[in-house]
This record gives C-alpha cells, structure tokens and sequence, in this order.
C-alpha cells in the first residue's frame, strides 16, 4: 500500500515539476527549492512579526484595540506588515506540507536520513504551535474562538481534567498575565523553531537556505499583492467571553482541526492526531524498504583523480561527495537539470527517479548517470566534470620523472625517488598522492612520502605486492634512469587547520603519506601535540623506525608509539603488540576533541573508523586515506 501510494505521488511530482521546468527553467522550479523558500519564508515572519510586536499592547484592554490602531492608523506600513505577515505564514505550512510529501514520494526519509525527517515532522508542529498561539493574541472574536476551543481541547486530558476552561467562563476570568503567556509563547516557539530548523539542516551537505534571487521577489510580490487586494482584518469585534463565536472565516491552512472538537468527541480528536503523528514518526522504519540497495557502505573512485569517498545505503552519489568535501557539479538536486551528470566506468548504480530530457536513452547506454538520483549497487568507478567545478587546483597533466633512487628499505618496501627538472617541479600539499601511467593506460596510485618543501623531487615507499605488475617491476626490473609518465596530486587526505591534538595511524606503507604531513608539520612550525601510532606484522616492516625514533627525540611535541601484530620470539620485541587501532584506543580511550589521521588498507581503516567513532571522535574530524586494491583496472594502489 504504502510503495503504490509512493508511486502514484511521485508519478505526480514527476509530471509536475516536468510542466515548472517547461514554465520557469529546471534552475527557478521552486519544487526544487521548497526548503530554501521554507527558510525565506521564516524570516519574512519574523521581520514583519517584530514590527507588529513594537505596537502591540499584551493586555486585555489594549490587546484589540493596539492591532485595530496598526491595522487601520497606519494601513501603508503596519497593515500591510499584518497582511504580509499572515499570508506568509499560511505559505510556510503550505511550503512545508508540499516538502514533507516529496520526501515521503521519494522515499527520503529512511536510512541515516531518519533525523532529518523527524526533525521535520517536529518543525510542522512547532509551525502550527506557532500560528494558533499566534491567532490567539488579536483578541479578536476569531482570538475568542481558538482560545476556548484549545482550552476545552486540552481539558480532555486527565491532566488538566477542565480546570483551563474556568479561565474563561467569564470576561473578568480574563487578564492581563494570559496576554503576556501568549506573548512569552509566542517569542519563545518562535525561537525554538529558528534553533529546530538549523538542526534541520546539518545532516544535509550544503543545504541551501536562500532560494534564487527570482523566486525570493515572486515570493515577495505575491505577498504584496495579496495584502494589498485582501488584506487582513480582524473579525467581528473584539473578544466577547458573554457572547459565543458562531460565524466565522477561519484560517483553514492553521485552524482546520478546530471545527473537528465539536463534530467529534475531543477523545477521539486526540487519538486521531496521536495516530497521525506516531504514523509520521514511524514511516522511516515501516516495511516495504527499498527492492534493492547496499548492506554496507560502498566505495567509489571518483575521476579524475581519483578521487576517494564512501556512499552509505541510500545516499546518492551527490550527496556522498559533497558530504566528503568534494566539488561536484550540481544545480536542482532533484534529476531535472542535468548538471550532475556523471559516467559509471564500473559497477552499477540504481539511476532513481529524473527528468527523461536531460538523461536520455542514449545517455543510459553511455553508462551516463545523474549523481543526484543515482545510488551505488557496489564500489564503484566514475568519471565526472570537475573542470566547470573548479574542483582540481591545478589542470591534471601527465609528466615524466626519471627514476634518480632505488633503495630497499625492506624485504617487500621500495624507496624510489623521482627527480624532476627545474621547469617540472611539482607542488603539492603533504598527503596527497600520484598516479603512475602504465603502458597500457591503468594507473597506480602511491603517496608522497617527502615534504612539499621538497619539490624537486618525489619519494615513494613502494610495498611489493604478489602478482602486482607495476611493483613487481620496481623489485624486478627497474632501474637508475628509468623514466616514469604520472599524473597529480590528488587527494583531500592533508592536515587541517585546527588546535586539535592529532593522532596518527598508519598501517604498513601508510606510513609514507604520514611521514610527508609530519615533515611538513615541522617546518611550518606546527606546535600541536601530535602522537604517531605505527602498525606492522613484525620487527622488519618497521622500515624506518629510526626516523620516527629521531623525530621523537628532536620534537617534543611528537610521541612515536610502533605496534607489532605477528610477533617473532627472536625479534627479541619487548614494545607494544595487537591491532593498531586497538592499541591507540587503550591510550586514549575518549577521543572527543581530538584529530585523527588514518592511512592503511581498507581492512584497516574500515576496522578503525567505527571503533573511533564509538569513543567519541566527531565525523568531522576523523581524516582517511584507505588504499583500495579491489577497483581495477582503471586505478588501484598496489
């Protein structure tokens, strides 16, 4: 029932937003910008709300007639103000009504997008908390009206059992201290509502929450003009609690439960909004989930680069990347305008729901995809336009180095330094990474393993791989004077700028891009404490202890802590032994307000990462670099 009901809706939105693109161009659809027209509206609300409030007098005897004299004594700003101002709260539920029913259509509300749907339901809520309370403060007949009806409504509760209608059984029943309730209220829900909405917000990556220029005047005209043709008036005199309220014109966008409390018993009433609303809340975990989509996280290698980022199930491909900092093309975020386009190279991806014009058939073919719809199957490889982005630093070339130094610093690890000449020299930030060029096109990825002070050269440590092709010719058949073709730097694994402590865990040759952040850290004088957690299976992987043992002694801000897996009795190793990471978190057994660099296999990091993020390591602060040898042949770490 539920997946037809979301079908047919989403066939709706589909052939309608179809028709705005058609009227007003996929980049003013104001479909796809509900929650940015949202945001604006708010703020219309608050603007005009806080002029109203300078002339209004919270007491009974001045409450009606302050808003009569704003009204009518200075109709061009305070009556226009009071219009424009009930107008657009009516387009704020309406706005948000309209977004909370595009996401249930497109199914965007389950997964690790639970939050913001359930921080959404409670901003509807707090939206219509906010107008009936607003409703109540004209103390008009209108004002009379709602406050009775939300008394006798709330006295069906055991917990009040009728003591809240006593209060207005009577004119003299009435004072001042209820106007100054209603106001406290008011400016208090309006608070907690801007504070809900920025909540609301943070789970999604670059939330926009200003629409374009265009829509925010055709907002404000059509507030105006309605103000102008129909403006607000109050109704039927002031609030008379001899007298009870028959007819009436109510707002049916806020007051439309109110004629429910005497059609119905008020019990009833109750149970219907309970139910409505636990159904709101429980719609993310209701069956039927979606046919197909990942258990896991999926990995995905973004060209050119590559670039590195996990998608979680259900997360687009867009979302994910801009999530993980990287500059992605994007316009409507909804498949209408195409921007995102990108090319699947390997893998599969469910293409969602899009406009047919700006993905065609033939496209389809291609193995074009919209990022914006389109969620990963599995790992992935994709290609997309960075250029129009201004994603890459510097245009993506492919050079040439001449192999200057080749020296075992292990049974299975390689130091090869490629020198460059004066016109090639390459800058970079400490972290990054090249892509060697094989012969046959495919690239192998490997680190700087020296400072971007040095640039004339490059240091790789290169891990003899079994059955690897490019590492298995630098152990076999390289040699002094070689020349090699690589592309770069790529890479967003680099330090930030922070006063954070910073912890670093390298597993194996992972240590190379920490030995380059590390290096770089000293020579611009970084004085944070930093502690380096070295993982290896024995005594002789740890292929440059020496060093790390010379910093600790040279910085006394760095701490060197090696960590042996596979120990060998005649190693003679009396230091610490396990997981890396474990080893780490039983030094640091809280993590919050620390920074955490993680470089290593896949195996590592996708062990480490969780494990961090329990003791209490911010997503945001946790910086990865997971070699990933499972996406060939286009890119692969060897």
């Amino acid at each position: 029932m539920i997946r037809r009901l979301q079908g047919l809706l989403q066939w709706l939105f589909m052939r309608v937003e179809a028709l705005f693109n058609s009227a007003f161009g996929d980049r003013l659809n104001p479909l796809y910008h509900l929650g940015a027209i949202g945001f604006f509206l708010f703020w219309i609300i608050a603007g005009t709300g806080l002029y109203l409030y300078a002339f209004f007098e919270t007491g009974v005897a001045g409450a009606y007639a302050s808003v009569e004299a704003l009204t009518h004594g200075q109709w061009f700003a305070g009556g226009i103000l009071r219009s424009v101002h009930r107008y657009a709260s009516d387009a704020l539920v309406l706005v948000m009504l309209v977004h909370l029913l595009r996401h249930f259509a497109f199914d965007r509300l389950r997964g690790f997008r639970w939050f913001s749907w359930l921080s959404g339901v409670a901003l509807i809520w707090l939206v219509y908390l906010l107008g009936i309370n607003g409703y109540m403060l004209p103390w008009d007949r209108v004002a009379q009206f709602v406050v009775v009806a939300v008394a006798e409504w709330l006295d069906a509760l055991p917990t009040f059992g009728g003591a809240l209608i006593r209060n207005f059984i009577y004119p003299s029943s009435v004072n001042d201290r209820l106007f100054s309730l209603l106001a406290f209220m008011h400016i208090g829900i309006s608070l907690l509502l801007l504070l809900l909405l920025w909540v609301h917000v943070q789970r999604v990556p670059k939330a926009k929450t200003q629409p374009p220029r265009p829509i925010v005047a055709s907002v404000v005209v059509t507030l105006l003009a309605l103000a102008l043709l129909r403006p607000v008036l109050s109704q039927g005199g002031a609030a008379d609690l001899a007298i009870a309220a028959t007819t009436l014109q109510l707002d049916w966008f806020y007051l439309a439960l109110l004629p429910l409390f005497y059609a119905l018993p008020l019990s009833q009433v109750w149970m219907l909004v309970g139910a409505g609303t636990a159904l709101l809340v429980l719609l993310p975990w209701i069956p039927p989930r979606a046919r197909r989509g990942l258990l896991g996280d999926a990995r995905v290698a973004v060209h050119p680069g590559p670039h590195q980022m996990r998608v979680r199930p259900g997360e687009t491909l867009l979302d994910a990347g801009l999530r993980q900092g990287l500059a992605l093309r994007y316009e409507c975020r909804n498949g209408g305008c195409g921007v995102c386009v990108c090319s699947v190279l390997q893998g599969q991806v469910d293409l969602g729901p899009y406009q047919p014009s700006v993905l065609t058939e033939a496209m389809r073919a291609q193995g074009r995809a919209l990022m914006c719809c389109a969620r990963p199957l599995g790992d992935l490889e994709i290609e997309v336009d960075f250029e129009a982005a201004s994603a890459p630093a510097r245009p993506i070339a492919e050079r040439r180095a001449r192999i200057d130094r080749l020296e075992r610093l292990s049974d299975d690890v390689m130091h090869v330094r490629l020198s460059l000449s004066g016109a090639d020299r390459i800058a970079f930030t400490a972290g990054q990474y090249i892509n060697i060029v094989l012969d046959d096109g495919e690239r192998r990825a490997f680190s700087f393993a020296n400072p971007p002070q040095q640039d004339d050269h490059i240091d790789l440590h290169v891990r003899r791989i079994p059955g690897g092709r490019f590492t298995g010719q630098v152990f076999t058949q390289a040699k002094v004077g070689d020349t090699l073709r690589f592309e770069g730097p790529f890479g967003e694994f680099t330090l930030q700028e922070s006063v954070h402590p910073i912890l670093f865990v390298a597993g194996a040759t992972g240590f190379a891009p920490i030995k380059s952040i590390v290096e770089d850290a000293f020579a611009r004088g970084v004085a944070r404490p930093m502690w380096l957690y070295w993982g290896v299976r024995k005594r002789s992987d740890l292929y440059a202890i020496e060093l790390a043992e010379q910093w600790q002694r040279e910085h006394d801000n760095l701490h060197f802590v090696p960590v042996l897996s596979d120990v060998d009795p005649g190693d003679g190793w009396t230091g610490r032994t396990g997981m890396v990471h474990e080893t780490m978190l039983a030094d640091f057994p809280d993590l919050r307000g620390f920074e955490v660099y993680v470089c290593g296999s896949v195996k590592m990091v996708e062990a480490a990462v969780p494990a961090f993020m329990a003791q209490g390591l911010g997503e945001t602060f946790c910086h990865t670099d997971a070699f990933l040898p499972s996406l060939e042949p286009a890119f692969r770490r060897e």
